[in-house]
C-alpha cells in the first residue's frame, strides 16, 4: 500500500542519513508537485484536479513540469544555502508552490463549478493532454509519427 511504502521510504531515508553521517551527508525526501504519471492519470478525479491545478498556477505564473520542479529542487532547495530547508518531518517540501492556500483556494473554487462545458475554461485540458501523451512517446511536434520505421 502506499503508507507502507511511505513507512519504507522514511525508514530508508534515516538509514542512509545515519551511514552518510560521517562524511557530512543527508538523505532527504522531498514532497513533489502533482504531475502527470502513469499512476496519477488512472486515480479517478486526479485528472480533473491537475488540469485544474494547471491552469490556476499558470496564470499565477508558478507552474512547472517535472524537469523545472527538480531544477527548482536542486538550485532553490539543496544547494542554494548553507541549510537544506525542511519541513518538521524532515521533508524537502517541492509542493510549496501548490499548497499555497491563493492556489488551493482557487483550485476549490473552480472545482465546484466544474461542467462539461466549462471544463476549458476552468482547466487546462489540453495541458494535461500533451503531458499525458508525452509520457507515453507521443505528442511531441517534431516526430511523423505516420512515418515508416525499418524495424
Amino acid at each position: 500500500t502506499i503508507g507502507k511504502a511511505k513507512e519504507h521510504l522514511e525508514a530508508t531515508a534515516k538509514l542512509l542519513s545515519k551511514k552518510l553521517a560521517p562524511l557530512g551527508g543527508k538523505a532527504y525526501i522531498s514532497v513533489n508537485k502533482a504531475v502527470v504519471t502513469r499512476a496519477s492519470a488512472v486515480i479517478p478525479v486526479v485528472p480533473l484536479y491537475l488540469a485544474i491545478l494547471f491552469k490556476v498556477m499558470k496564470e499565477k505564473g508558478i507552474h512547472e513540469g517535472c524537469i523545472e520542479q527538480m531544477y527548482r529542487l536542486f538550485a532553490e532547495k539543496l544547494y542554494a544555502r548553507s541549510e537544506v530547508p525542511v519541513d518538521e518531518e524532515g521533508r524537502i517540501r517541492m509542493d510549496d508552490w501548490e499548497m499555497r492556500p491563493d492556489v488551493q483556494a482557487e483550485v476549490d473554487r473552480r472545482w465546484k463549478l466544474v461542467k462539461g462545458e466549462n471544463l476549458r475554461q476552468l482547466a487546462d485540458l489540453e495541458q494535461y493532454t500533451r503531458d499525458f501523451l508525452n509520457l507515453h512517446g507521443f505528442g511531441f511536434p517534431e516526430i511523423d509519427y505516420e512515418k515508416d520505421v525499418a524495424v
